[in-house]
């Protein structure tokens, strides 16, 4: 039976560009928040573009696209068991179709997400990077946008790119932000200084809140290499005990009430807003 005394937190992980380390950002916080004793699901939502397996090591026989073509018959049959007992959801790569859903296919994947019964407490969504509308989707679906920026000029330019279209477009207003490869607390002060000048300048209402930074660190790219999640090959390096700060920063956050509809509700929301 699903949990229904206590809602399920959902999280986008989104960036204005590739190569930020948005996908890195979304593996280390789904096993840090694991580690802290949660139900994570980690879903891959760069629909044809998919990188999470690669970052873990997987090799997954069955993917979302053989939920949605029917190929499978339930969530269960596309799960794959991750480090520290994340359950990914392993998108496709290479299938163009995947980001252009036809309605019976979103009926479908509506279906059986709402049919996963087994305790959830988060929802990890890893999107695409850029501004495509499947990325807008999910960022509107869930409680919290995190967005993955680097003190770079084009990362930095992006991420404005996305918080003032999500802004401007859907009403989003509060945005968390994870600096990422930067010097330590005050390279990511710097860097979320020049971010909170433009939006202050063009987009006022607008809050970014500093979730969390994660510093340049050897460490990092060593476990990228092995393909493993550095909070747990290297748990004691700087960017893995940044990882685990980060998870504990997002554990406190509250769940927005009435979100008790579980995987399901979420997935609905997302498509119903596309």
């Amino acid at each position: 039976m699903p949990r229904t005394n206590k809602p399920l937190k959902v999280i986008a992980v989104a960036s204005g560009k590739g190569g930020v380390g948005k996908t890195n950002v979304s593996v280390n916080l789904s096993v840090g928040l694991a580690r802290l004793g949660r139900e994570v699901m980690l879903f891959d939502a760069d629909l044809g573009l998919a990188n999470v397996d690669l970052l873990l090591g997987m090799r997954p026989e069955r993917t979302l696209h053989d939920l949605v073509t029917g190929a499978v018959d339930s969530l269960d049959d596309v799960l794959v068991q991750g480090p520290d007992g994340v359950k990914v959801v392993p998108s496709a790569s290479g299938i163009a179709a995947m980001a252009n859903l036809t309605p019976a296919e979103h009926a479908g994947l509506i279906h059986a997400f709402s049919a996963y019964r087994k305790p959830l407490d988060v929802l990890i969504v890893d999107t695409a990077a850029g501004l495509q509308e499947s990325v807008t989707s999910f960022c509107r679906a869930v409680q919290e946008t995190v967005v993955v920026v680097c003190d770079e000029p084009a990362s930095i330019t992006d991420a404005y790119a996305l918080i003032k279209v999500l802004h401007r477009d859907h009403g989003m207003r509060r945005f968390r932000m994870v600096t990422n490869m930067v010097s330590g607390r005050d390279g990511a002060d710097r860097l979320m200084r020049k971010l909170n000048s433009v939006c202050g300048n063009y987009l006022p209402e607008v809050v970014l809140d500093l979730a969390g930074y994660i510093p340049m660190d050897e460490h990092l790219r060593k476990a990228v290499q092995k393909r493993v999640p550095v909070v747990q090959e290297y748990p004691g390096s700087p960017a893995g005990k940044a990882f685990a700060d980060l998870a504990r920063t997002v554990d406190r956050w509250p769940v927005g009430g009435g979100d008790h509809g579980g995987v399901g509700f979420f997935i609905e929301r997302m498509l119903q807003s596309a």
